[in-house]
């Protein structure tokens, strides 16, 4: 029997949640089902859209005992009625964004966010005739000046890569329903561990599964989450048809990592403490910002919201571009490498001249806002798990 999800802790949901002892064999761990196909009867219907939610498995693009699994894991930590995964988190956007917004309709947009997803509302979304209006959605006043009658969802990040600025869910989704809008938000960075939420009010939350809630850097996946409503619109309109479904593989590897990801989230944030509090100090890095340090702008809003903050850092140096070029070849311990959420820490360089150019259009007062974070370029750093003793050693020597 699973714990109740409504009254388990998250350490337990993380573990038993969506899974239990196979009834046929009474293996403990979950089944890894890697069949395309099921043996069905004539009843079944060979066309997706006659798919009834109780319907039994037929095709895996359709759904999976592994996948299912997953999504009920990830709907019980995000107290959600119901989960769809997909094979990245750029296709749990995708989904989103097809399934919310039509010709006509606009989006407002943080504007900063991930590069995968600010490039696609750049672009594609306008050529689909859906207009975008990038803010910077920490500014209230200025949410509520880029409201139009057809504005239909609100996107955010919280906290924001790469800068790590925090937006208030609460607020925002008040300001978003009162204008007849949903909110969806992108919680990789928190991950259900240190926030929810569709508690404070979101519609959506979408995860990259790739980062956390993996954990060990070897699944590529995305989540998005919501009401059961939603999440069966979602599945049957873009997930099966769209087709950028999850391997069970994946959702297999991916479930295995979720299980510590309570314990993994409480040694990220204790290691990014220390290092943030030494990299603070150290002669060579002009700032740091980490939300649980009391300098970030937000910290006091992180304490309200983040029950937990996370193992992200930026910080920046003196010198950039040059110091990025000695901690690729000097670093022993971290890698120098992109993406995040893994168990060993990584860190890369993030010019803001390239973001700009590359990623993240602003106007100029939103630029002066981002600089105000990022400056010239800032270091994405992800602590992993190692211990933060061995990672100062390995900062110190490479940033000698």
């Amino acid at each position: 029997m699973m714990p109740d999800r409504d009254s388990a802790g998250l350490q337990t949901l993380a573990i038993h949640a969506g899974e239990g002892p196979d009834p046929g064999t009474g293996a403990s761990a979950p089944n890894l089902v890697m069949s395309t196909t099921f043996v069905i009867d004539t009843s079944i219907s060979f066309s997706a859209n006659d798919l009834e939610e109780d319907a039994p498995f037929v095709y895996t693009r359709w759904g999976n005992p592994t996948v299912a699994q997953l999504e009920k894991k990830l709907s019980a930590l995000e107290g959600a009625e119901a989960g769809v995964v997909f094979a990245s988190g750029m296709a749990a956007i995708t989904g989103l964004f097809l399934h919310t917004l039509r010709c006509g309709d606009h989006l407002i947009m943080s504007d900063v966010a991930y590069a995968g997803a600010a490039e696609l509302t750049n672009d594609l979304l306008p050529q689909l005739g859906v207009e975008v209006t990038k803010v910077n959605l920490s500014d209230h006043d200025a949410v509520r000046a880029a409201f139009r009658p057809g504005t239909r969802l609100v996107y955010a990040e919280t906290p924001a890569n790469p800068i790590l600025r925090l937006v208030d869910v609460e607020v925002l989704s008040e300001l978003a329903h009162a204008a007849g809008a949903r909110l969806a938000v992108d919680s990789t960075f928190a991950t259900p561990i240190a926030m929810r939420p569709l508690e404070l009010g979101a519609d959506y939350v979408i995860h990259s599964l790739t980062k956390y809630l993996g954990g060990h850097g070897d699944a590529v996946g995305g989540a998005l989450l919501g009401s059961a409503d939603d999440v069966s619109s979602i599945r049957h309109g873009v997930g099966i048809h769209v087709g950028g479904v999850l391997s069970p593989f994946n959702a297999w590897l991916i479930m295995r990592g979720v299980a510590t990801l309570p314990i993994r989230m409480r040694a990220h944030a204790d290691g990014a403490l220390a290092v943030a509090k030494y990299l603070e100090k150290h002669p060579k890095v002009a700032r740091v910002v980490y939300p649980g340090l009391e300098s970030h702008p937000q910290h006091e809003l992180a304490k309200r919201q983040m029950r937990n903050f996370s193992g992200m850092i930026q910080f920046q140096t003196l010198d950039g571009s040059q110091d990025a070029r000695e901690l690729s070849t000097r670093l022993e311990v971290i890698h120098y490498a992109v993406s995040l959420g893994h168990h060993r820490s990584l860190v890369v360089y993030l010019p803001t001249d390239d973001l700009l150019r590359s990623s993240l259009r602003m106007t100029a007062e939103q630029e002066a806002s981002y600089r105000a974070y990022a400056g010239d370029g800032l270091f994405r750093l992800s602590v992993g798990l190692e211990d933060p003793e061995d990672l100062i050693a390995d900062l110190e020597q490479a940033l000698r």
